[in-house]
């Protein structure tokens, strides 16, 4: 599945130097239920906001890359449900996969320890061991959004790379 970008062992800056431009790169976006993964995802698509529903299952899109070092790579990313009893299905789809975007729901401070839990179990599985995960802190144009809350969610080897423009912010968990 996809073209091994994840597994590289390519770290920070390099890794999107890594990207390949040919083959898509398969991509999980995994969070809690209401995080907000199907908005990020048709936000990125179609670079505006849609109306969505809970995602009971999984969507799946392919995504060209438009700007920065990301431009003309392809991805193809796979939206999986929150719910609790979807999470055990998230293997699934992480296994083979070349990256995963976890996405944090930023307003939701009551969840955010769960979030964290998620997290960290799919960041220790054996089969996403190698894979770079990229945590989206989802929200942050709401005023009851924490500003800060990757340093809740981050674990003990995680590394702040930056600040995405407008409502999102960014942060990738290392191994």
């Amino acid at each position: 599945m996809g073209a091994g970008m994840g597994r590289s062992g390519t770290s920070g800056g390099g890794l999107l130097e890594a990207l390949p431009t040919g083959t898509p790169l398969h991509v999980a976006m995994l969070g809690l239920d209401s995080a907000g993964k199907t908005t990020a995802l048709y936000r990125l698509k179609f670079d505006q906001y849609l109306n969505t529903v809970p995602t009971i299952g999984f969507n799946c899109e392919r995504i060209r890359g438009g700007i920065g070092k990301a431009k003309g790579v392809n991805f193809l990313v796979w939206d999986v449900g929150g719910q609790e009893k979807l999470r055990p299905l998230w293997k699934s789809y992480t296994r083979c996969t070349d990256g995963i975007i976890f996405v944090v729901d930023s307003c939701d401070s009551e969840r955010l320890e769960e979030a964290k839990m998620e997290l960290t179990r799919t960041a220790r599985s054996p089969d996403n061991a190698g894979v770079p995960i990229l945590i989206l802190a989802n929200k942050q144009d709401l005023p009851v959004s924490r500003r800060r809350p990757l340093d809740d969610c981050r674990c003990e080897r995680s590394k702040r790379i930056g600040k995405a423009p407008g409502c999102i912010g960014i942060g990738r968990y290392s191994r």
